[in-house]
């Protein structure tokens, strides 16, 4: 067996001691709940990753807002008093169902690379560079886009005033909200955020120490800065003082990236279609590239749907065994096909094709782990392409929401790492999302590598906002942060909902396990430990792990709504 602090090379080394920093906190540190029950309401819920922020969005559908203007005030709201994980600076996916037009439809707001960036900027002296250097690093921020693609759903699908949806940000930007328990600990274990002259004058107090739990922080610039937004709209992001302050702050960095004023303005959100595929009664849609998550979900299930899983105990040998070796076949796909689609040919329907991943789950033998999977090739193209391997570190929020009339919100967004790029500009913080790039262009044989870094490209992402309908209708709205490791969340609360019988509750909850084509992984602290040993004998290389999910989730019955909440976060639930 593994620990999480024992990793296999210099690679491992540093992707661990990342992760170890910043989000593999014990889920009772981090969050101060313990487990949480399940939420029902009749007409109306909202599920996010902080109590103000479900209160944000539950009070805009009470003014007669929509599902997307409740999403973009609780986000604003995240953004403020969780500014680890997600913020203007940031991006999002976006999945919206229009209930009157049984229509589904998909926001992109992931960040784009600047025009003038080059293919070898995270290579220094040949090699590349380490995991902080990357990160921590002017170099590393993309244009964000969430502000983008929460004004383009707005103009589409929201009722209130864009302005009126700032007001709760606005109100505990100005007046203050408490530093909680796992915001106190995310800035005590960043590593380089006092660094940031802003940064560290805002998180910290006057000898350098966190705030404490309890403080009331106040965020007087941010206040300033979402005025500008709600009063002249996003362009006052994009444009103008705030657009060169961004890119003075990125230049200006010790790492001084290519940002320009050009990118910010030219930066535009994309509606895309959605990608589904059926698993077993049901049908299973998620973000389409540059996402990863939509079509590794899919593969995932459609992998899962060859065994009776129904008859497996979800904590049992069998189940974390095929779960893993599905989880194999899914990410090595994924780290050789997946990146954005508008510069890469990506096969997404071949690689959801039922036939493919029938022949995908014959390679799984119900004895024996595979070790590490090789890509498929459904077209042809294994020879000329090479495979990457990202640097994704889990810090992400998500929201998922059902309004008055049934539409319904799935949105997962993020700053990349805890706290981005740690460079602070007018109160929030900037992205370092193009780390999740390959660091690499092409492979040790020359081949290019899907995922590489070019010019106003998307970088690939996890992000797995998920809608599961039955009968053409929403039936879950599930979505998680966790880097590489949100497929994995969202595709166990899925199978636990659909397959094992569990409640939304139950199935949020539940021990985490599964495979990135590495190691299997299993949740410290949990039942699952006992497994160590037999699953070493069927030839895992086993690895436990703090898992730091934050799975929300609601499920749409005809007696109403059930809401869940992951206990590992500070998030909630609420509903009418």
């Amino acid at each position: 067996m593994t620990q999480a602090t024992e990793p296999r090379d210099k690679a491992e080394t540093e992707l661990a001691a990342a992760a170890a920093s910043f989000e593999d906190i014990s889920p009772e540190a981090a969050s101060g709940y313990a487990a949480k029950e399940e939420v029902r309401a009749r007409k109306y819920m909202v599920s996010t990753a902080n109590p103000l922020a479900t209160k944000a969005g539950l009070a805009m559908i009470e003014r007669g807002g929509s599902a997307i203007d409740a999403a973009i005030a609780a986000q604003l709201v995240l953004g403020l008093v969780e500014p680890q994980s997600s913020g203007i600076g940031g991006g999002a996916f976006l999945l919206y169902w229009d209930a009157q037009k049984d229509n589904l439809q998909v926001f992109d707001g992931r960040e784009t690379a600047p025009s003038s960036i080059e293919p070898d900027q995270f290579i220094a002296n040949g090699r590349p560079l380490s995991y902080w250097e990357a990160v921590n690093n002017g170099g590393s921020v993309g244009v964000p886009g969430v502000l983008r693609a929460m004004e383009l759903a707005h103009g589409r699908h929201g009722r209130l005033p864009w302005a009126e949806l700032f007001e709760p940000a606005l109100q505990l930007a100005q007046e203050g909200f408490a530093v909680t328990p796992r915001l106190h600990l995310m800035i005590s274990k960043s590593r380089g955020l006092a660094e940031n002259a802003k940064a560290g004058g805002y998180f910290f107090d006057s000898q350098g120490r966190p705030w404490p739990v309890g403080h009331v922080l106040r965020n007087p610039a941010l206040a300033d800065t979402l005025n500008r937004i709600a009063t002249e709209g996003a362009d006052a992001f994009y444009q103008g003082a705030i657009a060169k302050d961004i890119v003075a702050a990125v230049r200006s960095h010790p790492q001084p990236g290519a940002l320009s004023v050009a990118d910010l303005n030219n930066y535009r959100a994309l509606q895309r279609e959605a990608v589904c595929g059926p698993y077993r009664v049901y049908v299973v849609c998620g973000a389409p590239p540059p996402s990863s998550g939509g079509v590794g979900l899919i593969q995932m299930m459609g992998i899962l749907e060859a065994f009776p899983l129904q008859d497996v105990k979800p904590d049992s040998v069998e189940a974390i065994h095929l779960f893993s070796e599905a989880g194999r076949l899914v990410f090595a796909d994924r780290d050789f096909y997946l990146a954005d689609p508008d510069f890469v040919d990506v096969p997404v329907d071949a690689l959801i094709d039922p036939a493919y991943l029938r022949m995908r789950a014959e390679l799984i033998r119900p004895e024996m782990s595979m070790g590490v999977a090789i890509p498929g090739d459904p077209v042809g193209r294994r020879a000329t392409l090479g495979s990457d391997e990202a640097l994704e570190i889990p810090s992400t929020t998500h929201i998922s929401i059902v309004d008055k009339e049934g539409n319904v919100v799935s949105m997962t967004s993020s700053v990349e790492s805890a706290f981005g790029s740690k460079i602070m500009v007018r109160g929030f913080l900037l992205n370092n999302q193009l780390t999740d790039f390959s660091l690499l262009s092409a492979d040790e044989h020359g081949r290019p590598i899907a995922n590489r870094v070019e010019p106003g490209k998307r970088p690939r992402s996890t992000m797995s906002p998920t809608i599961v309908f039955y009968q053409g209708k929403p039936l879950f709205v599930i979505g998680s942060p966790g880097g590489s490791a949100i497929l994995n969340y969202v595709a166990q609360a899925v199978i636990g909902v659909l397959d094992w019988g569990l409640s939304p509750q139950e199935a949020v909850s539940q021990p985490h396990f599964g495979s990135r084509n590495k190691e299997t992984e299993l949740e410290a602290g949990s039942v699952l430990v006992r497994h160590v040993k037999t699953l070493e004998s069927m030839g895992h290389e086993v690895q436990v792990e703090e898992f730091t999910s934050g799975l929300q989730g609601i499920y749409i019955s005809p007696e109403g709504l059930v809401g869940a909440a992951d206990p590992r976060r500070e998030g909630t639930t609420e509903g009418r």
